[in-house]
């Protein structure tokens, strides 16, 4: 038995770290020791007078004081410098040893004179049972693998010896091989240290061993090892971790590829940072690339590390492969076996076909081609905010980024982000973009019953009742309102809304679930960005209860939810600010329209309160009007139908008696956010339609509202009825006819209310009708085909005598052109002056070298379009007059489009946006594109996001229930209370 060993304890003082207690019971532990140390030095890192006073008290040698910053590894090697004994025992004043614990890690020492460097098991201070390390091995790769760290303590390691490398705390080192090795390496950073030292020991023909019968308790102050038990999830641990693994890759590294992985360490790092967004753990791309920073510049320790293992060097590296993590071993490590998995599952099958979810979808979809027949042959839609879409996918993504607008005469600015969404929707069918709108349309309500139906699975698991809300949502007054009016934007947002709340409600449960919302987010505030104020203040209070209720945890996943849509909307925000019209960024995107709407008054509002954004309820009015059933019905008021949607109403406000009053009472401020928003922008115009003002379309806050009262309703259905947890099978079975029952009075009365709205396109009452595939003519749409820079000034005579001008590029107007920079100007910009100038100049006879400008703006062709009525008619006969005279014009004829010429002679290019234009239009197109990317990556589901999921419950604010789980860990079993 070794007859010297020398202690060396290391004390660092910390605000919230109690050092001079700690320092007390181990300095009380090492005067236990069966087996007496014969040296000890305290090194005391920092000023800390009461930690002074317990030092000068102890029985120490040498007392030491370094700067409180001084490393694990700095201090050991200040205080290693002369060593009295056999053997030199690493402390730290968290590290509390039993009686015996030298005794048995000196005997292991005198046993084999191998062995350079011997280890305790290290268990929890508070938690005895539980190992915190006994012993350490890497992958291939250099990660590290604790061999039993954080497992219950039932003797399944306790033949354990031979490990690659051992937790540094309380590690008994032979002086010899201290002295050989030059101890702890300090680039690691109290990260790895004890793995580094059992490497290079091997490497010079020790051994490292651990005894499981020697025990240490330790608190984890961070002293030496991480922090915490176990160690924090914490940025700075992550950095220390990756840090340190990179630093002993280059070490170990052979002569000739420490170059290469050096060059190596950025690709890397990019490499590294978008599969940490596919794992969904991006709080690990900083500390990766901090790690990969210092890696890069430190070749000072590189260098000198490599040293240290170069002149202690006496075994070849193959005799440490049998000690290494193989890739088998470690996923059999980190996946557990199908029995946990089923034992700690907190949800059960979706169900979506046996539940009855796939057979709701079908239905949706045979009643929406009984709903609208005729769009399976229309190749385009028109009517109300509809137009025809580019051509071309590669022209619909144009028209998304920063630069000319579609129309105007050479004007630079920023698309709406709904022009993205345009773009996306019409790459879904490349061959024909025009179409993809159509299908929409045809795929809208079972779509709807699709999202309806995956967002009820957040509030109950009842079949019955999650067929119930897909119905309910898919027969909202607002959704088939907008279908029929032909308000594409509304449609989308009603699309979506169901997905975001899916995805939304779990979002600070994984970065899975938070990636999929961000994006969902983006496009609903692309969609309707009057939602914005509403989502946001949503947004807000969930993040003031998590950092409240939850201390953070899950803050950092809601708070990413808004980063890609304000990425998105940047461009139009900041150019709208510039332009000092604040107020524009509430405006309807796509094309601005008009179509009928409540007023902005006290009946208006109260038509909205009942959930209808028309004041025909459900167009019952104009069914009644029709004497479709008798002359008598006529006289009917058509408002007395609000009361169909009265029962789900009712269940949405019982549902804050409920046992999930919490859930309701989020549900409530849901609807009064989005009813409030309702009220707002009923009363807002911020667009024109020509000279004709465009109040913001209330549907979409309409939308939200419905939402939250169709999840109020269904927690009423889902707990309201149910009886409190009995063995009493007569009420559980009364409670399930009640709650049919209600399902079923909702659904027939919606389906009642709706029976107008779901006929309209079969009576010829909607607005929607086959729109063309273009909105010129389609000489000028087949020349605009070839060629994008085709520009045509479309002259539109008004009502009293004024008149439209536009300047139209490419083979239309279209709705991803469209541009809510434009509609929502309150003043004309120069290029609107000089549209304004041509247009008056083509109208009237007095001027001579208007063509000329024609052509030097590069306009081909010019469009007047038949008048409305009899003063504009008379404007349009004097106007078709002047054009017919006009040397340079050539009368095309007379289209379904309007009167059409074409300029003759040689037009000049469209003029190009500045060369200035084009870092900025990259910068916005990299940044957008950087956003959306890291949402995706985080949103794809992986093995691991899937697994995490299924230890969750699936519904959202009910408690499940308690349930016992026996869970086998090797030979032995444990029986714990799962949540």
């Amino acid at each position: 038995m070794p007859a010297r060993v020398h202690a060396l304890l290391v004390v660092r003082p910390d605000a919230h770290v109690p050092a001079a207690h700690r320092l007390e019971r181990t300095l009380a532990a090492l005067a236990a020791q069966t087996h007496p140390i014969s040296a000890l030095t305290i090194v005391l890192c920092g000023d800390d007078a009461d930690a002074a006073a317990f030092a000068a008290a102890s029985p120490a040698q040498s007392i030491l004081t370094v700067s409180r910053k001084a490393t694990f590894a700095e201090a050991l090697a200040l205080a290693g410098r002369e060593l009295e004994g056999d053997a030199v025992w690493l402390l730290a004043q968290d590290t509390v040893p039993e009686p015996d614990t030298l005794a048995h890690l000196t005997d292991a020492l005198e046993i084999a004179p191998s062995v350079g460097v011997v280890a305790p098991k290290l268990v929890r201070w508070d938690e005895r049972e539980r190992i915190v390390s006994l012993g350490v091995t890497m992958t291939r790769f250099g990660r590290t693998i604790g061999l039993a760290d954080d497992e219950f303590d039932q003797g399944q390691h306790d033949a354990t010896e031979d490990v690659l490398g051992v937790d540094i705390r309380a590690a008994l080192v032979r002086t010899e091989a201290w002295a050989t090795v030059r101890g702890v390496d300090p680039a690691l950073a109290g990260v790895d240290e004890g793995l580094d030292l059992g490497v290079r020991i091997r490497l010079a023909g020790g051994r490292a061993v651990v005894v499981p019968s020697a025990r240490v308790a330790v608190h984890g102050d961070g002293v030496a090892g991480p922090v915490g038990l176990p160690p924090e999830r914490s940025i700075h641990n992550t950095y220390a971790h990756r840090r340190a693994q990179l630093h002993r890759r280059l070490v170990y590294a052979k002569a000739w590829a420490t170059p290469l992985l050096w060059l190596s360490l950025l690709p890397v790092a990019l490499w590294r940072a978008a599969v940490q967004l596919v794992a969904k753990t991006p709080g690990r791309i900083l500390p990766e690339w901090g790690a990969t920073g210092v890696s890069i510049v430190r070749l000072g320790a590189l260098i000198r590390a490599r040293g240290r293992i170069r002149r202690a060097h006496a075994v070849p590296w193959s005799q440490l492969a049998p000690l290494r993590m193989t890739r088998e071993k470690l996923r059999q490590s980190l996946h557990p076996d199908q029995d946990v998995r089923e034992a700690l599952s907190q949800r059960g099958e979706l169900r979506f076909f046996t539940g009855g979810g796939a057979w709701a979808v079908l239905g949706a979809l045979v009643v929406s081609i009984v709903m609208f027949p005729s769009l399976l042959v229309w190749p385009a839609l028109g009517g109300g905010a509809l137009a025809p879409l580019r051509s071309t996918v590669a022209r619909l993504w144009a028209d998304a980024a920063f630069g000319l607008f579609p129309s105007g005469l050479g004007e630079v600015g920023p698309a709406d982000p709904f022009s993205a969404m345009i773009a996306v929707l019409g790459s879904l069918w490349p061959g024909d973009p025009s179409r993809a709108l159509v299908l929409l349309w045809v795929f809208a309500l079972p779509l709807a019953v699709l999202g309806g139906w995956f967002a009820a699975t957040r509030v109950t698991d009842r079949p019955v009742l999650r067929i119930t809300g897909a119905i309910a949502w898919a027969l909202a007054p607002t959704f088939l309102t907008a279908l029929l009016q032909g308000r594409p934007a509304a449609v989308l947002v009603h699309l979506l809304l169901p997905w975001l709340l899916y995805a939304g409600a779990v979002a600070h449960r994984s970065w899975g679930s938070a990636g999929a919302a961000s994006l969902l987010f983006a496009g609903v505030i692309a969609c309707a960005p009057s939602l914005a104020p509403a989502l946001v203040l949503i947004w807000l209070v969930l993040l003031i209860v998590l950092s409240a209720v939850h201390r953070g945890q899950g803050a950092a996943r809601v708070a990413w939810i808004v980063v890609p849509a304000i990425v998105m909307a940047a461009p139009v925000v900041f150019r709208q600010l510039a332009e000092g019209n604040l107020w524009a960024l509430l405006a309807d995107p796509g094309i601005a329209w008009a179509g009928p709407q409540v007023a902005a008054d006290a009946a208006g509002r109260a038509v909205l309160a009942a959930g209808s954004p028309t004041t025909d309820p459900g167009g019952w009015a104009a069914l009644l009007q029709s004497g479709a059933f008798g002359p008598w019905a006529a006289t009917v008021p058509a408002v007395w139908m609000l009361v169909l949607l009265a029962p789900l109403g009712v269940l949405a406000v019982v549902a804050l008696f409920t046992r999930r009053w919490i859930a309701a009472t989020v549900l409530v401020l849901i609807a009064v956010v989005g009813l409030a928003t309702a009220f707002a922008a009923v009363g807002v115009a911020v667009s024109a339609d020509g000279a004709v003002a465009v109040p913001i379309w209330p549907g979409s806050a309409l939308s939200l509202v419905w939402a939250a009262v169709v999840g109020g309703a269904l927690v009423t259905l889902d707990t309201g009825f149910a009886p409190q947890p009995s063995p009493d099978a007569d009420r559980a079975l009364h409670a399930g006819r009640t709650r049919a029952l209600g399902a079923t009075v909702v659904m027939l009365a919606l389906v009642v209310f709706a029976l107008p709205s779901l006929s309209a396109q079969l009576r010829g009452t909607a607005t929607i009708a086959e729109g063309p595939t273009s909105t010129l003519p389609a000489y000028v749409a087949a020349v605009g085909r070839g060629d994008v820079n085709t520009g045509t000034v479309v002259l539109e005579p008004l009502e009293g005598g004024a008149v439209s001008a536009t300047v139209v590029w490419g083979e239309s107007e279209t709705i991803g052109g469209a541009s809510t920079v434009l509609s929502t100007r309150t003043a004309p910009s120069p290029a609107d002056k000089k549209v304004a100038e041509l247009a008056a100049d083509l109208v009237t006879p007095t001027s001579t070298d208007v063509v000329d400008r024609l052509r030097a703006d590069g306009i081909r062709f010019v469009l007047l379009r038949t008048a409305p009525d009899d003063t504009a008619r008379e404007l349009a006969l004097t106007a078709g007059t002047a054009l017919d005279q006009r040397d340079g014009l050539d009368a095309v004829g007379t289209t379904s489009k309007g009167s059409l010429w074409r300029v003759t002679g040689d037009v000049a290019a469209r003029a190009a946006a500045a060369a200035s234009v084009a870092p900025l239009r990259n910068g916005i197109a990299l940044a957008q594109l950087i956003a959306v990317a890291v949402a995706l990556l985080l949103a794809v589901p992986t093995a691991a996001s899937r697994r995490r999921a299924r230890s969750t419950p699936r519904v959202v604010g009910r408690r499940a229930p308690r349930r016992v789980a026996r869970i086998a860990v090797g030979d032995a079993a444990a029986e714990g209370e799962l949540p």
